[in-house]
């Protein structure tokens, strides 16, 4: 174990699970720990009880500081799910449960807020907000119980109540989380027209600062609880996309970090706010003022477990590799795409005669790398940069053979970080309290653990099957012409 110097404590609250982990400035780890979260679902609805999520940052916190010294820790930040809301009182208990990320009962609050903020939502890249997203969920409480609309409640993302509880009273909120719940990210505030047309009152909305912001330091009381020490500055986080951007060290302008895991989503830099008019693109903002546009596929390794439950992936893996490039899947794990295209009746599809299964997860793996490829040609005729480094990320870096099958399509050298979880991006931001920079941070607090070469020779026999995944998409009509000529001209 290297020297220690100072510990920063990066906290994630997912969905099953409160996690902590303990870096210092180089990166490594001193201490991790975790506890689980319970949810309630059915019929769009996804709640969970806020009061459980102090509890297991607690024991998360405890166990990572297990064998630590009492003053090691010298500032901490907290993620969250994005969208993730409920309302609090003016001491900052809960006054309902959380609608979690993904509830989707919203739905005729998500029109109103489409017809209330039309032309704000278009400056900002959106052309309409989810059912999921916070700002419909705020609207979608308060028409079921307008007493909360009294002066002593305040609209709360989940790690608000968090930092909060760190803290010892409520705090602001940071510009990424306030992003679904329609803060404007250009002008910087809350666009009170807005609000006052829904019928939402301005005391509701908490102020609003960027994350890397300090928003206070711990107070005794979560200290004695915690472990971590009485009076360290608890800084301004970010959505737990965002933080695992951060992580996985995407912070230098056109750099960017590809995450596959049950779907792809892809994560950039720019210094611009870039503009996608198909929405299926938008842009948070990053700790030191850079854009952040990133968008998420519908498509992923999701396919893989879905395709082969219960199957040897690594026999099957062996098998494909040692075999030329056959047919070719598009595997989508619900029914219409999303990004790099919006197709509400995009379905999978197969080119091609597979003879034995693992031609099949050969076809599924060369069709996520042309969703891929086709994710990086449609944000740079969006006019986002992409001359930066690329990361991988996510559960399948674990296959070699898929990683590398990537690499060569995109043509291009990939890196794969150590860690690249959303509580190493935290304690990042938190080592910024000492007065780095998150570049500065970053070049040292972010480990590579392996570096990935295309061969030439692949790129361009895989790039001849992305012709052919191109032309499949536009003859369905899926896929518009300027995407693809935009795509082929890059060949």
């Amino acid at each position: 174990m290297p020297s220690m110097g100072p510990l920063w404590l990066g906290v994630d609250l997912g969905t099953q699970q409160a996690r902590a982990l303990v870096v210092d400035d180089d990166g490594h780890v001193f201490g991790a720990g975790s506890a689980p979260l319970t949810s309630t679902r059915g019929a769009g609805r996804h709640e969970q009880e806020p009061r459980h999520w102090w509890a297991a940052v607690v024991d998360a916190t405890r166990a990572a500081l297990a064998g630590l010294r009492a003053d090691a820790v010298a500032g901490l930040a907290v993620t969250a799910t994005s969208g993730s809301i409920l309302l609090v009182d003016s001491a900052g208990n809960p006054r309902t449960e959380a609608l979690m990320y993904d509830d989707a009962r919203a739905v005729a609050e998500s029109v109103a807020v489409d017809d209330a903020g039309a032309a704000l939502w278009r400056a900002l890249g959106y052309t309409h907000m989810q059912p999921t997203w916070a700002l419909p969920k705020l609207l979608w409480l308060l028409n079921r119980q307008p007493e909360l609309a009294d002066g002593t409640t305040r609209l709360c993302h989940q790690s608000d109540l968090i930092t909060a509880r760190f803290v010892g009273h409520p705090v602001p909120t940071d510009a990424s989380n306030a992003l679904k719940s329609g803060y404007d990210l250009l002008q910087e505030r809350w666009p009170e027209e807005v609000f006052t047309t829904l019928g939402i009152p301005p005391h509701l909305l908490p102020a609003v600062v960027r994350p890397g912001t300090v928003l206070g330091r711990v107070g005794p009381d979560a200290a004695a609880l915690t472990g971590v020490p009485a009076g360290i500055p608890v800084v301004a986080g970010m959505t737990d996309g965002c933080a695992a951007q951060l992580g996985a060290g995407c912070v230098g302008i056109g750099s960017w970090n590809s995450v596959l895991g049950t779907t792809l989503v892809l994560k950039g830099v720019s210094a611009q706010l870039i503009h996608d008019p198909a929405g299926s693109l938008y842009c948070h903002r990053g700790p030191d003022g850079t854009w952040l546009p990133g968008g998420a596929s519908s498509c992923g390794a999701g396919a893989v477990a879905e395709w082969f439950p219960g199957a040897d992936l690594a026999d099957l893996t062996s098998r494909a590799s040692r075999s030329p490039i056959g047919p070719m899947a598009y595997p989508l794990l619900t029914r219409g795409e999303r990004f790099p295209f919006r197709a509400l009746d995009a379905e999978t599809f197969l080119l091609g005669r597979p003879d034995t299964d693992a031609d099949v997860f050969a076809a599924l793996l060369l069709g996520v790398a042309c969703v891929e490829r086709l994710c990086f040609d449609r944000v740079t005729m969006l006019g986002a940069p992409t001359h930066g480094s690329l990361t991988f990320t996510g559960g399948a870096t674990r296959n070699e053979f898929w990683s590398q099958m990537r690499t060569d399509m995109l043509g291009r050298q990939v890196h794969l970080p150590e860690q690249n979880e959303p509580a190493l991006g935290m304690a990042i931001l938190a080592a910024t309290s000492s007065g780095r920079s998150a570049k500065d941070a970053v070049a040292t607090m972010v480990r590579r653990r392996a570096e990935r070469t295309p061969n030439p020779a692949r790129t361009s026999e895989l790039t001849e099957r992305y012709a052919q995944f191109l032309e499949a998409l536009t003859a369905r009509g899926w896929l518009d012409n300027a995407t693809a000529t935009y795509a082929v001209a890059r060949f």
